[in-house]
């Protein structure tokens, strides 16, 4: 019984490990998406692991955001923004959704501008 317990909590908590080691975007159609499906997009006002968009621009680009407990790996890093909240950036880049999209897929945001565009 002793063995069973210590096996099945063994294996929760890598499951819980694993959950947390998932990326925090997907690749599809040659770019970045959310979890939910949401084309991400990049903006040319940043600076290396610094988001430039904050109060009313990140009204209409919200910020992918991230928490305190998750971890950086494959290109994708943690950032702290203004505000002092957690942003996912990807090869440096911070990452952000786009208002006006509707529907998973949309990209209507590529090119907003000429300074916003689909993460690739």
């Amino acid at each position: 019984m002793n063995l069973t317990r210590t096996t099945l909590t063994a294996f929760a908590l890598g499951l819980s490990l694993a959950a947390h080691a998932a990326p925090p975007a997907k690749m599809g159609d040659g770019m970045l998406m959310g979890s939910n499906g949401m084309t991400l997009y990049t903006f040319d006002k940043d600076s290396t692991g610094k988001s430039a968009c904050n109060g009313p621009c990140a009204a209409n680009w919200p910020p992918l955001m991230a928490t305190d407990a998750d971890k950086a790996e494959a290109g994708y890093t943690v950032i702290t923004r203004e505000d002092g909240k957690k942003q996912w950036a990807y090869k440096d880049k911070p990452l952000y959704f786009w208002a006006k999209d509707t529907k998973a897929g949309d990209k209507t945001g590529d090119g907003v501008n000429g300074v916003w565009h689909v993460a690739k």
